[in-house]
């Protein structure tokens, strides 16, 4: 979705930077809730969804922590703790329950527009592994959020549920397998595509494509202005804003450097890319229904978790494999190579440095994973399925992701992997840094925007978020009636009866 609008209105309630997922359901949230604001969206590519959000640039796990290794890290005394595997399936259902109040007041037509049952499974070999599996699986599946998750050894069952990653296997290896019919395949380009399109239908709501933010800064009344250039035109303009988000993925960090806000100093960016084996042969692609999840390599980031997923991307079928991480100096998959020098500063360069200095095993294996022929991603490959043919293959680039540096006081600095909303004291400008689980959880994340920036606002707004969020003020991993409840009205309005 591209826009080519002429309006020039140099002064608006909101900014949104940034033409994904995340902008799109902030901006949808905010029109549900104050319908009167002026919304202006500025996008430096052609059309929307086109870096992080497109369906090619990440895997479209809809991440619940249902068959994430990641979120459940063993402990030294052999238990499982799911405390994190808990908050991202909850915030998973918080996403679920926004949707269904789109799709029932008719803002999405069909949520199988973007959403598709897929059954998500975890998959490991090797004695240790079995063990954690079977651990994690066991205080998983006592859980209300996990209910039905189903765990089996049996190759026979195993073969049934994933053909591919049986056929001609080498016996007498000992496997195990855990399954969730809950999970899903999201393709966020579409669902981003969709909701840009029902906002600027609205009132007061434009968008425009080919439009780069090049500054951020605050005028003497306190609003904030924002320098653009229409590429298209090679013109420039100034925008004046009340509030301005900055979800612009990777490249968030270098305009929220720019607003020189207190809270942006000593905040640093580590990038990451990544690539996928795409197959190319139907038949395979038509005897695997299922997202794979494994164990990540030593060193690997948790983006690296290897997986092999199957994919509905605007109606047709498609299998992936990966990632393989690698790295490039770029913020954004179309960005500029100065762009990590450029992020630089005074204020972060020693936390940037702690974490080089930190962070061999991860260097160690970026470099590794950069070397690799793709002979060498095939035999990766294998572990999942064992007759993988290098002619069913290809190699496709998925996006970039900038990883959180943050000053330690311990270390100098650390390198954080989820994600974290940085706000400035008065609320007035919000930037969205770092990756996993990412576009998943877009709906509770644009809540925590929410509170951060508009907390006088939420005594108003509270009535109708309870509308568009039914949890809303409530864990359900506390409630496990609610937590049904809610489950089975968003399986039923979201399409999702059938895995």
């Amino acid at each position: 979705m591209s826009s080519t609008t002429t309006d020039t209105a140099s002064s608006v309630d909101v900014v949104l930077i940034g033409g994904g997922v995340m902008s799109a359901t902030l901006g949808t949230l905010l029109r549900q809730l104050q319908p009167d604001w002026s919304i202006s969206i500025f996008e430096r590519l052609d059309s929307v969804a086109e870096e992080s959000s497109n369906a090619w640039n990440n895997a479209g796990t809809g991440h619940s922590a249902l068959c994430e290794l990641n979120y459940t890290p063993q402990q030294a005394d052999g238990s499982v703790d799911i405390s994190k595997a808990i908050n991202v399936n909850e915030q998973f259902q918080v996403s679920r329950q926004f949707w269904t109040y789109l799709v029932e007041q008719n803002i999405l037509a069909s949520a199988r527009d973007f959403l598709t049952p897929v059954p998500h499974m975890s998959f490991v070999w090797g004695d240790k592994n079995v063990s954690f599996l079977q651990a994690r699986y066991k205080a998983l599946s006592e859980h209300p959020l996990f209910s039905g998750m189903e765990f089996t050894q049996d190759q026979a069952q195993i073969a049934q549920w994933a053909p591919l990653i049986m056929r001609n296997r080498p016996a007498g290896q000992n496997l195990a397998v855990t399954r969730s019919l809950r999970g899903t395949d999201v393709n966020f380009g579409a669902l981003t595509r969709l909701l840009f399109t029902y906002l600027v239908s609205t009132p007061a709501c434009t968008l425009h494509t080919k439009h780069e933010v090049h500054d951020i800064r605050r005028d003497a009344d306190g609003r904030w202005v924002i320098k653009v250039q229409d590429t298209r035109l090679n013109t420039e303009r100034e925008v004046k804003a009340r509030f301005v988000f900055i979800g612009g993925g990777g490249g968030a960090l270098p305009l929220l450097q720019k607003t020189g806000i207190p809270e942006s100093r000593g905040v640093g960016g580590f990038p990451v890319s990544g690539q996928f084996l795409r197959c190319t042969n139907p038949d395979l692609i038509a005897q695997h229904h299922a997202k794979i999840y494994g164990k990540a390599s030593v060193g690997a980031p948790p983006m690296s978790v290897p997986h092999l997923d199957t994919r509905m991307i605007d109606g047709t079928p498609a299998l992936l494999f990966g990632p393989y991480a690698g790295f490039s100096t770029r913020f954004l998959k179309n960005g500029s190579l100065m762009d990590l020098p450029r992020s630089i500063r005074a204020s972060n360069i020693s936390a940037m440095l702690a974490v080089a200095r930190d962070n061999w095993p991860l260097t160690k294996y970026l470099i590794e994973q950069v070397m690799q022929s793709h002979n060498d991603r095939i035999k990766a490959l294998r572990d999942f399925i064992p007759d993988a043919q290098a002619k069913d293959w290809e190699l496709v680039v998925a996006g970039q992701r900038v990883q959180i540096i943050k000053k330690d006081a311990k270390k100098g600095g650390v390198l954080q992997f989820g994600t974290e909303v940085i706000s400035s004291a008065d609320g007035s400008v919000a930037a969205l840094l770092g990756a996993s689980p990412g576009a998943s959880t877009a709906a509770p994340i644009m809540l925590t925007v929410l509170k951060k920036c508009f907390a006088s606002k939420l005594p108003e707004w509270e009535e109708k978020l309870k509308q568009i969020i039914p949890s809303y003020g409530q864990k359900l991993a506390d409630n496990p009636a609610l937590c049904a409840q809610l489950f089975d009205k968003t399986t039923n309005v979201l399409g999702l009866k059938e895995a």
